[in-house]
């Protein structure tokens, strides 16, 4: 008889979100990037799970090491829903020194080997392996289809991206039936597809492999003392060499409004984070999170609606091209192209300008803030005057090589000392 089930009902999702993403700066001091907050009430780490539950898969893996205690408190708020009785669950696999008392996660491959027993324990056929720092909408399902049909060894999710930036990615060189003949990590000048030699295949960090194949290639790596024990470096072009290796074109399983362009974001950058969350104040944004046929589930806190207050001249609490999540106050505020998310408070006077405010800050009376991500937690000082003068805010404030500023409560805490 033939199995009509989907694949996805038969794999799991194993998140890799340990590392720590340090081209965040000081965003990532206290949490790991895949909890760094994105577009208003989510957290980054929730469009890899929203992905795998959106496309069937109902067991998962979650494997941190890096200040995990943020993303971990998310995931237990936000991502509780799942039920053991229908063999659906999300697991969180911290580095704990499972195989030896010294040794920690020592590379994307070995946060797998090291909970291979746990694995077994899920009796699933397939395993999607995923980075949790990313942000985009894909179904794995057709991923894992084409894995099958094609009887590859491993499946790379990959981008397809102009030769001339696939310098920064780990590119695929294919022939015409999408098998792999050569992986190569940042090469100067990056093989063309069979189709369009101007274009590149880059890898997403995305693998689909049969769980019996790959238990076999990690227990092998594991003893190799000259691996680093990682997916990208080890792994991969290993399989590329002696078995069979297959890119899967991130086009083909990108959930998209029709006509639409495919999106992917690596937000690893203060400037790329900015511009992607002001990116969902355009009229129509490329990633759309009002689409409730593949929506990105997170944990929504208990808020009231956002208020408006004030109406007098220079003192009016309006928001033009603006997200604003629940629990806002804007109080005779002036906020033009920004993104708030929960319980940010304003005061009268201010401006708000293609700013970024991350949840629980407030901005005192008469601030002036221009092209800023302020972290969580913060406290605007009255008066303050931020994003038009960058030399003078470089004094305080981490300001970008494209002139994002952030703003922490350490930051605050040094300019208010020097006044």
């Amino acid at each position: 008889m033939v199995d009509t089930t989907r694949l996805s009902q038969r794999s799991m999702a194993f998140v890799l979100a340990g590392g720590r993403g340090s081209r965040l700066k000081e965003l990532t001091d206290r949490r790991v990037k895949p909890a760094v907050f994105f577009g208003g009430k989510t957290r980054i780490v929730d469009f890899a799970l929203s992905n795998a539950v959106n496309s069937g898969i109902r067991r998962m893996a979650l494997a941190t090491q890096y200040k995990a205690h943020s993303l971990i408190r998310h995931c237990q708020r936000g991502w509780s829903f799942f039920r053991a009785e229908r063999n659906e669950f999300l697991d969180i696999l911290p580095a704990s020194q499972r195989v030896s008392e010294e040794m920690w996660y020592r590379g994307t491959a070995d946060a797998v080997t090291q909970n291979i027993d746990i694995v077994d324990s899920y009796d699933i056929e397939y395993i999607v392996i995923l980075a949790g720092d990313h942000i985009y909408k894909m179904d794995y399902e057709v991923m894992l289809r084409q894995h099958v049909e094609q009887g590859a060894d491993v499946t790379v999710g990959c981008l397809t991206v102009p030769r001339e930036e696939a310098s920064a990615f780990g590119v695929m060189a294919v022939d015409e039936t999408s098998r792999i003949t050569s992986f190569l990590e940042k090469p100067a000048d990056p093989p063309g597809t069979p189709e369009d030699a101007t274009k590149a295949l880059a890898s997403m960090g995305i693998y689909v492999f049969s769980w019996k194949f790959l238990r076999e290639l990690l227990i092998k790596d594991a003893e190799d003392p000259n691996s680093s024990h990682d997916f990208g470096h080890d792994l991969i072009p290993d399989i590329v060499k002696n078995g069979k290796a297959v890119a899967h074109r991130f086009d083909d399983s990108c959930v998209r409004a029709e006509g639409a362009p495919s999106y992917w974001r690596d937000v690893g950058t203060l400037d790329a984070f900015w511009e992607a969350n002001i990116d969902l104040t355009d009229f129509t944004p490329e990633l759309d999170l009002w689409d409730q046929q593949w929506p990105i589930w997170t944990y929504s806190e208990s808020a009231p609606p956002a208020k408006f207050i004030h109406d007098e001249k220079d003192r009016r609490g309006v928001a033009i091209s603006s997200m604003v999540s629940g629990g806002c106050i804007i109080s005779g505020t002036e906020v033009r192209n920004s993104l708030l998310f929960t319980q940010v408070h304003t005061n009268s006077y201010a401006v708000l300008d293609h700013s970024v405010v991350l949840p629980n800050v407030v901005i005192n009376r008469s601030a002036r803030l221009r092209k800023c991500v302020i972290d969580r937690g913060v406290e605007i000082p009255t008066g303050l005057v931020v994003g038009e003068d960058p030399a003078e805010d470089a004094k305080f404030f981490r300001v970008s090589e494209k002139g994002t500023t952030l703003i922490t409560k350490e930051m605050i805490d040094a300019w208010q000392a020097a006044q």
